[in-house]
């Protein structure tokens, strides 16, 4: 069956759109499927895929806010039902929460969220009977929402209790607080530039961030359709995921080998710097995507598909990058899903495989050589406490401190006593909280003695 046949009857135009979203909807809150994978434009989910271009940014825009908002919407939901809804009545739920987001955070007249949310819950036989109870709910919701939400979104902060739970114990309270309030806000776009920032900034209307990334605050077209794209000038990455490639220093005519590759932000960082760069990763789908940009910004990299903690190369590197797969907890204002799908159980079991991870690439360096170990975690237990507990021993892997002031830009703070780089959301304040701060990073650098 072809995408096209899956789209739904069109009873009212812009019903396939809230259709899909609460069926995405569903999937993550009730399936715990990452977002990602749902609105992978090649390899997504059928029905998203039947939409148009501009149907499938509105499904994107109404996920993001009813995952960013997810507990004020409940709340708000809530207060308008006589009784509460059954347990197992998901599917209305997350019309509910479709249609609640439109009204209380996108640019969508009410009007037409409400009724679509009436035909989406009348056109499914599990919601069917409740659509009066959807018509009321929405409609009271349209009616006060001036004032009521802004007392809503002071009684939460949309984070489930484990992730606060887990975020206070790492950051205290008030640091916790601000990450959280953060991540109710739309991140912005960054670009790495191959040079000249100040001319990409002005023609990306954006801005140059003191590190040298350039911020643009919102796109108003799709990336590929940007200038500077075709030509290869510059590549989407959050300026601090473009930190740890830095932290090796000089690597101009070095061996390096960055592992766990896909989707190449650092391999290109790399290449460009002049490194002989050899990019590992497991996934054939995400090597491709890697191979792709590398060819759009006519850089090379010798490309592996290996897991990394079987990969045995004839030679030693003189530097491993090690961006190491995690939980993704700080990068939540990008993937809001990220609280919804993962649990601590899943942080244990990625801090596991990182631990592995880490050991595997010490034995890939050579005496004398450079490693650095990062993620884009906001968890201690994938960073700091896993970087603290790796064996060291004189005459082998030792710490190789980042000073403070090694990378131009960077406000202070950042770089601990230990000399370990720890960026959050609630860092890089630009004065705007929808251009100021940072994706959630670590970063550890080590290095083998001679």
């Amino acid at each position: 069956m072809t995408a096209n046949h899956l789209r739904p009857a069109d009873t009212a135009p812009g019903l396939a759109v809230r259709r899909t979203a609460a069926k995405l909807l569903g999937a993550v809150i009730d399936a715990r499927t990452p977002l990602d994978g749902l609105t992978d434009n090649e390899h997504g989910h059928p029905h998203y895929l039947a939409l148009e271009p501009r149907d499938r940014a509105l499904v994107r825009a109404i996920l993001g806010a009813a995952l960013r908002h997810r507990l004020t919407i409940a709340g708000l939901i809530g207060r308008r039902l006589e009784r509460p809804l059954p347990a197992n009545a998901h599917a209305l739920q997350h019309v509910l929460h479709v249609g609640a987001a439109q009204i209380l955070f996108l640019d969508v007249p009410d009007s037409a969220a409400v009724d679509l949310a009436v035909e989406s819950a009348k056109s499914d036989p599990r919601t069917a009977r409740f659509g009066g109870l959807v018509n009321g709910v929405l409609r009271s919701l349209a009616r006060t929402k001036a004032r009521d939400l802004p007392r809503a979104l002071e009684e939460t902060d949309d984070a489930p209790d484990w992730f606060r739970e887990r975020l206070v114990a790492a950051y205290g309270a008030d640091r916790a607080s601000r990450i959280l309030a953060m991540h109710r806000i739309e991140a912005p776009v960054d670009f790495t530039v191959r040079a000249d920032p100040a001319h990409w900034a002005a023609a990306l209307g954006g801005i140059v961030l003191p590190t040298g990334s350039v911020r643009v605050e919102r796109l108003d077209r799709p990336v590929p359709e940007l200038p500077g794209f075709a030509d290869g000038q510059w590549w989407v990455q959050d300026a601090a995921a473009a930190l740890p490639a830095r932290l090796l220093g000089d690597v101009a005519g070095l061996r390096v080998a960055d592992l766990c590759a896909a989707p190449g932000g650092k391999t290109a960082q790399l290449a460009l710097a002049g490194a002989r760069v050899t990019a590992v990763d497991a996934s054939r789908n995400r090597l491709k995507r890697l191979k792709a940009n590398l060819d759009r910004l006519a850089l090379h990299a010798e490309i592996v598909e290996a897991d990394v903690l079987s990969f045995s190369p004839p030679d030693l590197f003189d530097a491993v990058l090690l961006d190491a797969p995690c939980s993704s907890t700080g990068t939540v204002r990008r993937h809001p899903d990220v609280p919804w799908t993962k649990s601590p159980e899943d942080i244990a079991k990625l801090a596991g495989l990182q631990e592995r991870l880490l050991s595997k690439a010490a034995t890939l360096l050579r005496p004398g050589g450079r490693l650095v170990f990062s993620n884009c975690s906001l968890d201690p237990s994938e960073g700091e406490n896993l970087a603290g507990a790796l064996p060291l021993r004189p005459g082998d892997m030792e710490p190789d401190p980042v000073n403070p002031g090694e990378i131009a830009g960077l406000p202070d703070g950042l770089v601990d006593a230990r000399g370990w780089l720890r960026t959050t959301p609630a860092d890089f304040d630009l004065g705007t909280p929808s251009v100021s701060g940072l994706d959630g990073f670590f970063a550890a650098r080590f290095h083998r003695s001679p």
